[in-house]
């Protein structure tokens, strides 16, 4: 394969090439030349007014196999995910079965061999995610899972937690930590405030996150393990994290795209596209979110893109299925949060490579071309045939988006959107 893409404005704070704009000559899969004017026998790719940058990467998703094929299957998983801009994914293990033994993890990296996208499986915590026993990590981590998480179900043991911190660290992988204290979640379905009120529904008071993470911050600061918090979501919890930080504990997180954009006054309709776990805030939330992203709270911004059947959503609000998908709409999400093209190459690309200890995507000649071409200022309707997903459970289909990938490049393989 030869490319080139002529015209590209460069960001990536790796690169000496960084804020400029030039061509990027990419052959037999690797960036081979990048300067002004290059003429070359390639394919041509006119990335005037677009963006260059590593492939964005994305630190928690949900693609069904193993046994969830009917939401979401490796092809159409990370079709879903090139046509976002996506280069890279780390699968939540929420499964059926979990990927709770080394047999789930060469499984999954045997499938997804001959992808664009590259496949990181994460390992459970405990076997089964039942929240009793440790996984087998070490075998998990031979195989290739590079971090540790029970995904969708938040490990109440806090003894259990604490052995697995214990454990990691002598081979060098990382727990992620779902911050929820059931007891205190119960079987709420909403954000507990006033619109909870007004709706008449039970709601999850942020509480319920935010004395998981302070359980997690202590058990990090006895063990000096690493510890990462996926979606967090509340505004004490990013003053909880930005307190560790300052105290020199390693904590890192990261923020649901949706999270930041999105309110508990989207529940009014009690439309289930809109009943994501953690649930949607208060304006205040998203503002401070989006504050910790700005400050370097908040290390990295997620798609939590989880695919659901339609007769798992077109029910009643109370009884519907969690999640929306949402490898496709994450950048536009992130644009209309007002966040910078800098700040989300840093949070969706450079950032969680770092926090899962992958190798870095570089805009660099001699590097391996995995990267994206995106605009921040192109619109785009996401209609259900531009949907590269299996599943339809987004409330964005049939709105005209802000911020559009062109193309997706990796393994010397391109996806043009």
């Amino acid at each position: 394969m030869n490319l080139l893409v002529k015209s590209a404005t460069i960001i990536d704070p790796q690169s000496p090439f960084n804020n400029q704009v030039a061509d990027i000559f990419i052959k037999d899969g690797l960036i081979s030349k990048i300067g002004p004017s290059l003429d070359e026998d390639a394919d041509i790719v006119d990335a005037k007014g677009y963006n260059i940058a590593p492939g964005f990467f994305d630190l928690n998703c949900n693609i069904g196999e193993l046994g969830l094929e009917t939401k979401e299957d490796l092809q159409t998983g990370t079709a879903a995910a090139a046509a976002g801009g996506y280069t890279g994914i780390a699968l939540m293990p929420n499964t059926q079965p979990p990927v709770h033994s080394k047999t789930e993890v060469e499984y999954l990296l045997n499938r997804s061999q001959k992808s664009l996208v590259d496949i990181y499986p994460l390992g459970t915590i405990s076997q089964k995610r039942e929240g009793k026993d440790l996984a087998e990590m070490f075998d998990m981590f031979k195989s290739g899972a590079k971090a540790f998480t029970d995904g969708n179900r938040p490990v109440q043991d806090a003894g259990l937690m604490e052995r697995a911190m214990l454990y990691v660290q002598n081979f060098g992988a990382k727990v992620i930590s779902y911050p929820e204290d059931t007891s205190i979640a119960g079987k709420a379905k909403v954000n507990e405030g006033i619109v909870s009120t007004m709706l008449g529904m039970k709601g999850i008071p942020a509480l319920a996150e935010e004395l998981m993470i302070a359980r997690d911050l202590y058990l990090a600061e006895e063990t000096g393990a690493a510890i990462h918090f996926t979606t967090i979501s509340t505004k004490h919890a990013v003053e909880l994290i930005r307190e560790a930080k300052r105290k020199g504990l390693n904590v890192t997180c990261d923020v649901a795209a949706h999270n930041l954009v999105l309110t508990d006054e989207a529940l009014m309709g009690f439309d289930s596209l809109y009943k994501v776990k953690p649930p949607l805030r208060t304006q205040k939330d998203a503002d401070a979110l989006i504050e910790g992203l700005k400050d370097g709270t908040i290390d990295a911004i997620v798609s939590q893109h989880t695919p659901q059947e339609i007769e798992f959503k077109d029910v009643e609000f109370e009884v519907a299925e969690y999640g929306m998908i949402a490898f496709q709409t994450t950048l536009a999400l992130c644009l209309q949060a007002g966040l910078p093209a800098e700040l989300l190459v840093e949070k969706l690309a450079v950032n969680p490579r770092k926090i899962l200890n992958v190798d870095a995507a570089a805009i660099t000649e001699g590097a391996v071309a995995n990267l994206v071409v995106f605009s921040v200022n192109t619109n785009w309707d996401y209609t259900k045939d531009k949907n590269y997903s299996k599943s339809y459970n987004s409330p964005f289909i049939g709105q005209n988006l802000k911020g559009k990938v062109l193309l997706t490049c990796n393994n010397n393989q391109v996806f043009k959107f």
